[in-house]
């Protein structure tokens, strides 16, 4: 009995261990099967392909339709945030992803796969525009984890390239109805080579849009719009298309009427006390006096920070 006992117990794992192992191997065929679909290697050959025979003969030095027509830079801006705005250095910061669009027919295609989606390896060797802020002090371009960088090449010749930027922008601000003053701080940008009959910038429909500004950092500013501008500049190399955006700031009043005014008010009310002070109460004229000097060098060290 105990011979057929171990006799059955061996079949059933043996059976047991068969099943198992067609589950897995049923489980990595489906898993293969999945990967094969989500990355077929046929479009990555189509692709290497595709970009092998658009460069094979492409100068990136000489920009679209050379000698024949200017071309045209299509223009969106993203604001992530503004701020912080320096009265000292003339200057503000913003954050954005500026993105141009353009067309090169020297990179069109014949393929089912209408778009291609590139990251910045692409971006060096493809012509692009030298586009340049005007009025910008320092600008970083964001190389976390990798470039920030997009771009995008559709089969007709149609090219998206994005990228994200911090820029330390001047503002010259005017400071002679402080603190009810109202600025307007301009981002400034053109190409820095090509004048207009080359080159031809212009805005998209709501081309500039703003982030939340929960995020700003506009600590003694309310936002309060912007507007973008389209303006011919005439200089001894030419005539450029210069693109201008103006971000409407006003000054919040409260904070330096709490921290300035209403002291500096006290203080020369409490020093009018003094008059009303009989001449021999020596006590009192000297603790007002100790107190009005104090309060006036916290006020002037306030002006000062």
């Amino acid at each position: 009995m105990a011979p057929k006992l171990l006799l059955l117990l061996c079949l059933f794992s043996g059976l047991h261990a068969r099943s198992r192992k067609v589950e897995e191997d049923e489980y990595e065929d489906s898993s293969s099967n999945q990967k094969w679909v989500l990355a077929p290697k046929s479009q990555d050959t189509d692709v290497t392909l595709i970009l092998n025979k658009l460069l094979r003969e492409y100068d990136k030095k000489l920009r679209p339709d050379i000698g024949i027509k200017p071309t045209v830079i299509d223009v969106d801006i993203y604001v992530n945030s503004i701020g912080p705005v320096s009265s000292i250095n003339m200057e503000y910061q913003i954050d954005i992803f500026f993105a141009q669009t353009w067309t090169d027919s020297r990179l069109r295609f014949n393929s089912t796969m209408k778009i291609l989606t590139l990251n910045s390896n692409m971006v060096g060797l493809i012509w692009i525009p030298d586009t340049i802020f005007r009025n910008s002090k320092t600008a970083e371009a964001h190389w976390i984890t990798t470039p920030n960088q997009l771009l995008r090449i559709w089969n007709d010749g149609k090219i998206l390239y994005t990228l994200r930027l911090t820029i330390n922008a001047e503002c010259q601000l005017q400071l002679h109805n402080f603190p009810m003053d109202e600025h307007s701080c301009p981002l400034i940008f053109s190409s820095y080579g090509y004048p207009k009959e080359e080159m031809i910038y212009r805005w998209r429909k709501n081309s500039v849009e703003a982030a939340d500004q929960k995020s700003w950092r506009l600590y003694q500013f309310d936002f309060m719009g912007l507007r973008n501008t389209t303006e011919i500049v005439t200089t001894s190399a030419g005539d450029y298309v210069v693109m201008t955006i103006y971000f409407e700031l006003s000054r919040r009043m409260g904070y330096f009427t709490i921290q300035t005014y209403i002291p500096c008010i006290l203080t020369v009310v409490l020093s009018w006390v003094s008059f009303w002070i009989k001449k021999d109460a020596t006590p009192a004229r000297t603790a007002l006096g100790i107190y009005n000097q104090l309060k006036s060098k916290n006020t002037n060290g306030r002006f000062k920070n």
